[in-house]
């Protein structure tokens, strides 16, 4: 449904301690295999190592891996020379001016950063509908080289003025187009309307 409306990408969430749409590797892979080339797919991933990483990715075979929760920045390096082929994006959770900081220090390890609303010392790891403060996810597009994406409580109500507030790379919404925790038809409508209006 996604990519009908015009979706150039779309998150596969893996196992996750809290949020909505994790769906089984099995299923991700299926979904994996069958999507257009054009479109990306991202695996949305709460291991923290490496191994760990690495071996979820292998379960499912996406074209790119979206690291959800914190890791230690040697990681990237192991990641990167077991399967350079593949995209890293890394989840940075505004919550305050340090994740500035954050950003500038891991740009070098991944191919774009991903700016969410979740709680990483709660293992709120995204999918809150919740916003962040936009004045910093602001700076960070503007500081750093790398491909931004925005998310964090983006609805249609809230994405037209997400996009010229903030100038991100790419929009990413979750809860913003579900209605009792699936896709809303509608909801996906007046997201892209908005979006390309």
């Amino acid at each position: 449904m996604a990519i009908e409306f015009g979706a150039d990408a779309i998150g596969l969430v893996g196992k996750m301690p809290s949020g909505p749409g994790p769906i089984e590797d099995s299923t991700i892979k299926k979904i994996a295999a069958a999507v257009p080339p054009a479109v990306g797919t991202f695996l949305l991933t709460s291991e923290i190592t490496a191994d760990e990483i690495i071996n979820h990715w292998k379960r499912v075979y996406t074209n790119t891996i979206q690291i959800v929760d914190y890791i230690d920045e040697r990681e990237y390096p192991k990641i990167r020379s077991e399967i350079p082929w593949i995209r890293v994006v890394q989840v940075i959770h505004v919550e305050d001016e340090a994740s500035i900081n954050h950003a500038m220090r891991i740009e070098n390890f991944v191919d774009g950063i991903f700016l969410d609303s979740g709680k990483p010392k709660s293992k709120i790891l995204g999918g809150t509908g919740n916003t962040h403060n936009w004045e910093i996810s602001k700076e960070i597009v503007a500081k750093t080289g790398k491909s931004v994406f925005l998310a964090g409580g983006i609805k249609p109500e809230n994405v037209r003025e997400a996009i010229q507030f903030v100038r991100p790379f790419g929009i990413d919404v979750c809860t913003g187009v579900r209605t009792d925790g699936k896709l809303d038809r509608k909801k996906l409508e007046k997201f892209f309307e908005e979006i390309n209006g």
